[in-house]
C-alpha cells in the first residue's frame, strides 16, 4: 500500500486572521503521529484541509502519487476518515450507525454484518449492537464514532481530540484502542491532542503546531 500525504506550502486565513502559515510536511510511513499545540493553535483547520472539508488559501494538499486534489475527489475522500471532537450519531441503532459508511458505499448485507461486527468488537462495544444510539455515554459514542471509521478501513484517518470530552474510563479505553490500532500497522492515524502524556504514550512521531507550522518535537 502506497500510503503518502504532502502538505506543501499550506496558509489559511480566517476573517484576515492568519491560522496556518506555510504549513508543509510529509506523511510518507503507516504509524501513529500525534500532533500537539494550544487550543487555536490551527490543529483543526490544518484536519480540515487535510480530509478536503476545506480549501486551503494557498499551497497544496497531495494524497498517494496524486496531484491536483480537490474536494470534489469522491474516490479519493473514501480512502481518507476525519474523526472529530464530538461525534454525530443517528436515531437508531449502534449497528445500523456503524454500518453507515459501508451502505452508502453499497455494500451489501453480509459483508457489513461482518466489518459492522468485527469493528464493534475491536471498540469494545459488540454488546450494544441494537442499543439505540442516542442513549449512549460521550465515552461510548466516541468509540462507536472508532468504529464506524474503522469499517471503511481508510487508509489515512484523522482524530481530532478524541478524547476531549470523554471521561477518564472511557479515555483509557479510547487510548487502549488506538495502541492496537497501531499495531495493526497498515495505516497512517494522524491524532490532534493537548494532553502531553497521552501523546508520548500513543506516538510514533511526536510532532508540534507552532506559530501556524507543523515542527518536529
Amino acid at each position: 500500500m502506497n500510503l503518502k500525504l504532502t502538505v506543501s506550502h499550506v496558509c489559511k486565513s480566517y476573517d484576515k486572521k492568519p491560522i496556518l502559515k506555510d504549513c508543509s510536511f510529509l506523511f510518507e510511513k503507516s504509524g501513529t503521529y500525534i500532533l500537539m499545540g494550544p487550543n487555536g493553535s490551527g490543529k483543526s483547520t490544518f484536519f480540515r484541509i487535510c480530509a478536503l472539508l476545506e480549501d486551503p488559501d494557498a499551497g497544496e494538499v497531495n494524497y498517494f502519487s496524486e496531484t491536483n486534489i480537490s474536494k470534489k475527489d469522491v474516490e479519493l475522500r473514501r480512502r481518507i476518515t476525519l474523526l472529530l471532537p464530538r461525534v454525530g450519531v443517528f436515531n437508531t441503532t449502534v449497528f445500523k450507525n456503524a454500518a453507515y459508511g459501508l451502505k452508502i458505499r453499497g455494500m451489501k448485507g453480509p459483508e457489513i454484518r461482518e466489518k459492522v461486527d468485527k469493528a464493534l468488537e475491536f471498540v469494545g462495544m459488540i454488546h450494544k449492537t441494537k442499543q439505540n444510539a442516542l442513549t449512549l455515554s460521550s465515552g461510548e459514542i466516541q468509540r462507536l464514532g472508532i468504529a464506524r471509521a474503522m469499517v471503511i478501513e481508510p487508509e489515512i484517518l484523522f482524530l481530532d481530540e478524541p478524547t476531549a470530552s470523554v471521561d477518564q474510563e472511557n479515555t483509557e479505553i479510547i487510548e487502549d484502542i488506538l495502541l492496537r490500532m497501531k499495531k495493526l500497522g497498515n495505516s497512517i492515524v494522524v491524532i490532534a491532542t493537548h494532553d502531553r502524556v497521552q501523546a508520548e504514550r500513543l506516538a510514533d512521531w511526536l510532532l508540534l503546531m507552532k506559530n501556524g507550522m507543523i515542527v518536529s518535537a
